[in-house]
Parts: structure tokens; C-alpha cells; sequence
């Protein structure tokens, strides 16, 4: 089996003796992981959970989830070096000051970016999960040539654009690319999706890229269609109403790709049909179970359906699979 090009990578204090947990988050997740210092709230109550993955243009898509703390990127750790951009997004209330301004106070779900080359701090009063990307500083500048004008930007969560990146990151965390090319390709919709998040932002403007911004759109869409390929009443209405857009635009990026909405439902189905043909088991599936568990209404729909893609009938791909 060949190994994945992507693992996640996974850190907690859960793993670590109560005793050594405060020294644990100084030394290692504060000093080597994220470059900062980490004052607890609760030195006796310290949780840490990390998971990262790195991907090909020095991005990493992390989440995190850390009891009460104040965080600081302090102008002497700046000799180290880093100057990538970060970006977060909180499921909580927080605050963050930037080069010795006073705090300002971020909402839930507000997408905040910054400099590691700067320095800044941040507080949050409650048990907290984050969103954390970080981006490669030269590839974001030439998508946004003047992001350097600003130390930090925060980008309200009703901001076109924010929910579509953080729902791309989240599917990009639970599915990982498989493939070298698949994850280069993820990596380049992650920036553009940050560049068109940003435009309105920065001053001048970013260049919007509508491409990649449907092109991310696509891969949500069709990862709802395979989540529910066994309701047969999978309409392009509802998988519209779940995805916040409407059905004609979901038309049009199919249409882009040269297929339909029904198409693409119906080769995923019959894929997975095909799959399920050739498990070998104990008691396997009969053909008119598989028909009806991927979608279909009726056998003959689905036999006629499953010749003109394969050119083979389910029962010969059952008998060549026993």
C-alpha cells in the first residue's frame, strides 16, 4: 500500500504528564511548532490539540483548539526568521494587538491575517478551536502585490468569499489530497481563495480570480453529490440550498467542465455501483440492492445506464468479480 502524500500530523497535551504539560507548550508548541510565547490562564488546566498538513508552496492547513491564553510574538523571537502570513478563523470572541496598538476585538468566524514578522499578541477568555493557514509570504505577495502595506487585516466571516475558503480548507482537513498533483492543485485553490477573500482589503485591490474561485466551488459541490449519491431524490435544488448558491450556478460550473448536474450524478452512482460489484463477501449485495443503495429508482434504468458506461452488464461484473 502506497503511503499518503499528505498525512496529518497530530500534537496534544493530552499525550503529555500533567507535571511536564506547561513546559511542554513553553519549549515545544509555543517555541519550535508556532514561534511564540504562551501565557495559560490556568497553568494547572493547559489542553493543546494540534493537527497540521503540510502541502506542496509551504502551505499548512491546521486546526487547534487551546484552553484560555494569551499569545505573544515577541519582537525578540522575530530574529528567527519567519515572515510567512497566517491566517485564523475562531469559533469564539477573541482580541489581537498589533505592534503595540490597542486590541481590537475580533468576532466568531471573522478571518483574521497576519505577518509572523510582526510583532503581535493575542487573548482568548475561553476554551477556543481555531482554523489556522499559513501561507507562503512571496507566492501570497504576487497574487496581492501590496498586502505589505498593512500589518494585519480582519475580514469580517459575511465578507464575499470567507465562507467559501474556510468550507474548502475544512473539506481539504477531513479529505486529503491522494495524489502529489492533487495536492499542488488544492494548494494553488487555497491561495487564490485567500487573494479573493483579501480583495477589498488591501489597498489597490487584489485580482480577483474567478477561475479558481469556481473551480473550489466545483470540488464542494461535488463532494455534497457523493455524500448523498444513495438518495434517490438528489436534486441540483436542494444540493443549491446547502451550498448557499443557486441552481443555475451550479449548471454553469458543470457546463465549464464540459457535463451536467445529472450526469455527474449518474457516473458517480454508476461507479460506485461498479465497486460494489466486485467486493467479494460472505453474503454480497444483490444487483437490485446495489441499484436501489446508489441511487437508482429502478433495475432497468440502472442495467440500461450501467451497459452504456462500461459496455459490460452487472451481472458480468459480478461473475468476473466471484
Amino acid at each position: 500500500m502506497s503511503a499518503i502524500p499528505f498525512p496529518i500530523q497530530l500534537l496534544s497535551t493530552e499525550s503529555i504528564p500533567q507535571r511536564q504539560q506547561l513546559a511542554f507548550v513553553h519549549d515545544f508548541v509555543a517555541r519550535q511548532i508556532s514561534g511564540r510565547r504562551f501565557f495559560p490562564a490556568d497553568p494547572g488546566n493547559i489542553r493543546v490539540d494540534l493537527e497540521a498538513m503540510s502541502l506542496p508552496g509551504g502551505l499548512v492547513v491546521a486546526r487547534g483548539l487551546f484552553t484560555p491564553m494569551h499569545g505573544v510574538r515577541a519582537r525578540d523571537l522575530l530574529q528567527d526568521g519567519r515572515e510567512n502570513y497566517i491566517w485564523m478563523i475562531q469559533n469564539d470572541e477573541r482580541e489581537i494587538s498589533v505592534e503595540g496598538k490597542a486590541p481590537v476585538r475580533i468576532a466568531p468566524g471573522d478571518l483574521v491575517l497576519v505577518n509572523e514578522g510582526i510583532f503581535h499578541e493575542c487573548w482568548h477568555g475561553k476554551p477556543s478551536s481555531f482554523d489556522i493557514v499559513t501561507l507562503d509570504r512571496r507566492l501570497l505577495a504576487g497574487l496581492v502585490p501590496r498586502i505589505d502595506m498593512e500589518a494585519c487585516y480582519v475580514v469580517p466571516s459575511t465578507a464575499g468569499g470567507v465562507p467559501l475558503l474556510a468550507a474548502y480548507v475544512e473539506t481539504l482537513r477531513r479529505h486529503p489530497p491522494c495524489s502529489i498533483k492533487a495536492g499542488e492543485v488544492a494548494s494553488r485553490h487555497v491561495y487564490d481563495l485567500t487573494a479573493l477573500v483579501l480583495d477589498g482589503f488591501v489597498r489597490g485591490g487584489a485580482e480577483r480570480n474567478e477561475r479558481s474561485n469556481a473551480a473550489a466551488r466545483l470540488k464542494l459541490v461535488q463532494r455534497d453529490i457523493r455524500d448523498r449519491l444513495s438518495n434517490p431524490g438528489l436534486h441540483i435544488d436542494a444540493v443549491a440550498r446547502r451550498q448557499g448558491v443557486s441552481p443555475r450556478y451550479i449548471q454553469h460550473l458543470f457546463a465549464s467542465e464540459g457535463t451536467t448536474f445529472t450526469d455527474f450524478v449518474r457516473d458517480c452512482r454508476l461507479d460506485l455501483a461498479f465497486r460494489l460489484l466486485q467486493e467479494r463477501g460472505e453474503a454480497p449485495s444483490t444487483i437490485t440492492g446495489i441499484a436501489y443503495d446508489v441511487g437508482f429508482s429502478d433495475l432497468s434504468s440502472f442495467s440500461r445506464a450501467f451497459r452504456q458506461r462500461f459496455n459490460v452488464t452487472p451481472s458480468e461484473i459480478r461473475r468476473l468479480s466471484s
